[in-house]
């Protein structure tokens, strides 16, 4: 299994494959229809745990007037949106990416904009957000950011979405949790609840190892292979010891599979009404906010997931990128006018790319997964985290073997490298590790005499992100409400 961003491209094979292989370029970028349908298996399992946490983190927050949404309806967008927009993906963009409602992005629009004014309006300027996006892309704006990046930074970035996705995958699944009282100690997390305890806790240590045996002995399949026998192994559990904490997806079995959609929630959004709730400035930084997170979170997962599949040309560029942005952007547009909260391009297509995915129609079974599950809701609850986790632990190794690439002993490199790693996990956050990288970059060589050397638009990133990081003094300077 091939890790590193200076894999050389394989070489053509012969297209007899047909005309699906013909199309995706199968054959010809090394991989096989079995790879591919592992890898958009693996894909799914890995980031289905979104329509069971969407309809939470959304259905639990109220808006200015106490309304709530609906959990059925909110699943179903969910699914929507990820299986049409992950389909797109797949067809259009030729990259094993799927999308889906971002979280991050979905904490903010429930906890920061939704109290501020109605549901429909919330979702209004999400459309927003994703027609400006469009327009970035369309103007060549969003690939050229991309572009100008040092090929260092792009490698740091792979690096420190290895580490951010093997720590969602402990956190997920409970093996690191936050201190209870944080005030009474200067250690924020701690391990499990100060000791392993549990079956669900079992059953994840289980997977890793498994896992990591599995990909050690570079087995085929080996992620989707860990997934299943460990799902299996937790529903065994779950029927014997009648465990109650396996956290949002318990592995019962369902006494009925299938559920009808409910598409109550498809086109209620108003993309005028957050103006008369908050006034015209605050509606700009929120919506100033929701690009810049939405921007650099999908420049990093697209690069890092592309350069992990070692599909990045001989310039460190990813093929096909002006449509897999404009796909993206409109992803958010489509999260928006469903009521889902922004879709964007997820970290954990690392994983359908490590079971060996390099195509878009790994990207075309996912999306298809994610389709079907529009009738499947309740089979989605077979698969808890602590099964699914393990994926994001070994992925996230698979992607940190690419720090090799930077050269440390240039520190004007070096030092933007190593903050660009640290930040993403230690703040939870793509785009934070990017800007503290993208500033520090700068900064370095606007100090050393190299101004000179850094594009124009890094200096136009580096001053956004300065105003995203002060993002609070900014307002009260404003005067924003």
């Amino acid at each position: 299994m091939q890790t590193s961003t200076t894999r050389t491209p394989a070489a053509p094979q012969s297209t007899a494959g047909g005309p699906l292989d013909r199309f995706f370029r199968i054959s010809e970028r090394g991989s096989t229809f079995a790879r591919e349908i592992r890898g958009g298996f693996a894909t799914f399992f890995t980031m289905a745990y979104i329509l069971v946490l969407n309809p939470i983190i959304l259905g639990s927050a109220e808006d200015k007037f106490g309304q709530q949404l609906d959990g059925a309806q909110l699943a179903t967008a969910t699914a929507l949106v990820a299986g049409v927009m992950t389909l797109i993906m797949g067809v259009g963009g030729n990259l094993p990416l799927a999308l889906a409602t971002g979280l991050g992005l979905n904490v903010i629009v429930a906890h920061q904009i939704a109290p501020l004014m109605r549901w429909e309006d919330a979702m209004g300027l999400i459309v927003i957000e994703g027609l400006l996006i469009c327009v970035l892309v369309v103007t060549g704006l969003r690939e050229a950011v991309m572009h100008a990046i040092p090929q260092p930074l792009k490698q740091a970035i792979s690096v420190g979405i290895g580490l951010f996705i093997a720590f969602i995958g402990f956190v997920d699944a409970g093996f690191v949790t936050r201190i209870p009282d944080a005030a009474k100690t200067t250690v924020p997390v701690q391990l499990g609840n100060g000791t392993l305890t549990g079956w669900p806790m079992l059953v994840f240590c289980l997977g890793v190892l498994l896992t990591i045996v599995l990909v050690s002995r570079k087995i085929k399949g080996a992620i989707l292979i860990s997934i299943l026998l460990m799902t299996a192994v937790a529903i065994a559990v779950n029927e014997f010891a009648d465990v109650k904490n396996w956290g949002v997806t318990s592995p019962s079995l369902p006494g009925n599979p299938v559920a009808l959609p409910d598409f109550g929630l498809i086109g209620a959004f108003d993309v005028a009404g957050a103006f008369g709730q908050v006034g015209i400035l605050t509606v700009v930084l929120l919506v100033f906010a929701l690009i810049l997170t939405d921007f650099f979170d999908t420049m990093g997962t697209v690069v890092g997931v592309t350069a992990e599949a070692g599909l990045l040309d001989e310039r460190g560029q990813v093929p096909n990128v002006g449509r897999v942005l404009l796909i993206d952007s409109a992803a958010a547009v489509a999260g928006g006018a469903s009521s889902a909260s922004s879709a964007t391009t997820y970290i954990e297509s690392a994983a359908g790319v490590g079971e060996g995915a390099r195509t878009g129609f790994a990207s075309v079974i996912t999306g298809g997964l994610f389709t079907l599950a529009l009738f499947l809701t309740p089979v989605l609850t077979l698969v808890p985290l602590q099964a699914a986790a393990p994926a994001l632990v070994v992925v996230g190794f698979l992607m940190m073997t690419q720090v090799k690439h930077i050269d440390w002993d240039r520190y004007e490199l070096a030092i933007p490298a190593f903050l660009t790693i640290a930040v993403m996990p230690f703040t939870y956050s793509i785009t934070n590790g990017i800007g503290a990288g993208f500033i520090a970059y700068v900064v370095i060589k606007a100090c050393t005499g190299k101004a000179r050397e850094v594009h124009w638009l890094l200096w136009g990133s580096a001053l956004l992100f300065t105003v995203y990081f002060a993002i609070e003094p900014v307002k009260s300077l404003l005067g924003a409400q």
